[in-house]
């Protein structure tokens, strides 16, 4: 079961609206979908996303890396040794966590696929669905609040507010017109995407806590580097502060727990490199007693699937953002997730569950050469 080859391909997804946060706004989605066939014949699937102000790749950065790099040290190994095959990826380059991420799907949907076994159930098995919040991008207050209506009509119980891109005032406007449009049963989590400065993020979230606006996390309200200001804002506010950006290798997360830094992390496949290392830090911060969240960049269903078998996998991935697919215009209907609302399902089949002939015309269709 030697791995025979490594192919990349760039698709492009539009998405439904632009979709704005405070570090950029995204019109369309570029991915690098990774195929990866073995000497017997099996198909493995991956995804990339160049996410530059978040992992520092590009579309041609990220091709180079599987391409030139990671693909010789893959071609002709074993994937049954997956861990002979992981601990080359990560001693063959610094970084690149998104490409990383990409052959390491691969690996999984392969090995999975091999064992005769969806890849939920190799890993863990705990659970054979999720339900995942819906993200209301930045903007106007009324936009933002008539997103929030439509996401809740929709049967969505639980809102992602994109924050932090404007004063103390228009923040605290935004989420109590949210609030009062939604009514008290929605659960609402806020991502500041670091648009904050420690003393701000307290001043802010400790009025929200005073308005009674009941917010039931706040993800990484200040600059990725500054630990000693998450801790801060950790420590002198009563609502969960979650870690994303601030976390992504193994290392990063000893850091987090060891200073008591945040509440929650957030795991995204993209920043962790893969489901190997997305296992590591989860069962690290499980031993912390802190739970976890499976998040994704703005990705298609390749990657998405990916993130949900591990998620579903752990006891303690207790949250899901995992609604990216639901952002992008157009249909992906080769297996993998089932959308029902807020309810992800698993379409079956071994490994992620791919189509690999309905794979291909796909990444025919949406090529981007």
């Amino acid at each position: 079961m030697n791995i025979r080859t490594v192919e990349t391909f760039v698709v492009q997804s539009k998405l439904k609206k632009p979709f704005v946060t405070a570090l950029r706004t995204v019109f369309n989605v570029q991915s690098i979908i990774v195929k990866m066939t073995t000497e017997s014949g099996l198909t493995g699937w991956g995804e990339a996303v160049p996410a530059h102000v978040i992992t520092g790749e590009t579309v041609g950065s990220i091709r180079y890396a599987i391409e030139r790099v990671l693909a010789p040290v893959l071609i002709g190994e074993g994937v049954a040794r997956r861990e002979v095959l992981f601990e080359k990826v990560q001693r063959s380059l610094l970084g690149n966590s998104s490409a990383k991420a990409a052959v390491d799907m691969a690996v999984h949907d392969i090995f999975a696929q091999h064992c005769g076994l969806p890849l939920i159930q190799m890993l863990g098995g705990y659970s054979d669905r999720l339900t995942t919040d819906l993200t209301v991008s930045a903007g106007a207050p009324k936009e933002m609040v008539k997103e929030a209506a439509e996401h809740t009509a929709k049967g969505f119980s639980v809102l992602k507010i994109k924050i932090g891109t404007g004063n103390f005032q228009e923040e605290r406007v935004r989420i109590r017109a949210i609030r009062q449009e939604v009514g008290p049963d929605i659960v609402l989590r806020l991502d500041a995407n670091q648009g904050w400065k420690p003393k701000e993020a307290i001043r802010i979230i400790r009025q929200f806590e005073d308005d009674g606006l009941d917010i039931e996390l706040v993800e990484q309200p200040v600059a990725a580097n500054d630990l000693e200001g998450l801790r801060e804002v950790t420590r002198h506010t009563q609502t969960l502060i979650m870690a994303d950006e601030s976390l992504f290798s193994i290392g990063d997360a000893r850091r987090l727990l060891e200073m008591r830094a945040a509440d929650l992390l957030n795991i995204k496949l993209m920043k962790s490199g893969g489901i190997h290392e997305a296992l590591k830090i989860n069962a690290m911060a499980q031993s912390y007693g802190v739970e976890c969240m499976a998040g994704s960049m703005m990705e298609t269903a390749v990657g998405v699937t990916a993130a949900a078998h591990f998620a579903a996998s752990q006891p303690n991935v207790t949250r899901t953002d995992l609604d990216a697919p639901l952002l992008l215009a157009g249909v992906f209907d080769c297996g993998g997730i089932v959308y029902k609302g807020s309810v992800m399902e698993f379409a079956g089949g071994l490994g992620l569950g791919f189509d690999s002939e309905r794979m291909k015309q796909w990444v025919k269709e949406y090529a981007n050469e």
